[in-house]
């Protein structure tokens, strides 16, 4: 991401927070956030002139043969771009951007009741896990685990 899409970028953060109705840290939080993106996070957009589209990826290891794989933390295109082809685009220069470093997969989660989503992910080729379970550690959970004192047992 070029310095002059983060503005455009952190606009396009905050229609994905309204549309997925959660609360939105301020404009200046989510530019500085885009400024300091942790290593190894690469942030892809599509411009239409503007940004209309991005995807969020990390790269994750080890996978299938000990190989790295990359995940779509977030594919989001604008409501008024949408069914022009910018999220297929964007998901495939994701998996162009796996292919060229050697990474072994692409992966990703979906709301399970978005059918439309789901069709769309399908139509790419993508594959339901079924024997995969999508969890989390968040809030006072994280906290809890990360300050947990099992005397110094490794479990």
């Amino acid at each position: 991401m070029e310095a002059a899409d983060v503005e455009p970028t952190a606009t396009l953060f905050q229609e994905m927070q309204a549309h997925y109705r959660v609360a939105c840290p301020s404009f200046a939080d989510i530019v500085a956030s885009l400024a300091k993106r942790p290593g190894g996070v690469d942030l892809l957009v599509a411009a239409d002139p503007t940004i209309v589209g991005f995807a969020a990826l990390g790269a994750i290891f080890p996978g299938p043969g000990l190989k790295p794989g990359l995940f779509l933390k977030d594919l989001f295109v604008s409501a008024q771009a949408r069914r022009r082809g910018i999220g297929r685009r964007l998901m495939q220069a994701a998996a162009r951007l796996a292919v060229e470093r050697g990474f072994a997969r692409l992966d990703w989660t979906a709301d399970r009741g978005d059918v439309g989503l789901l069709r769309f992910y399908a139509d790419l080729g993508g594959t339901e896990q079924p024997e995969k379970v999508f969890l989390r550690l968040a809030g006072q959970a994280l906290t809890d685990l990360a300050t947990a004192d099992w005397g110094g047992r490794p479990e």
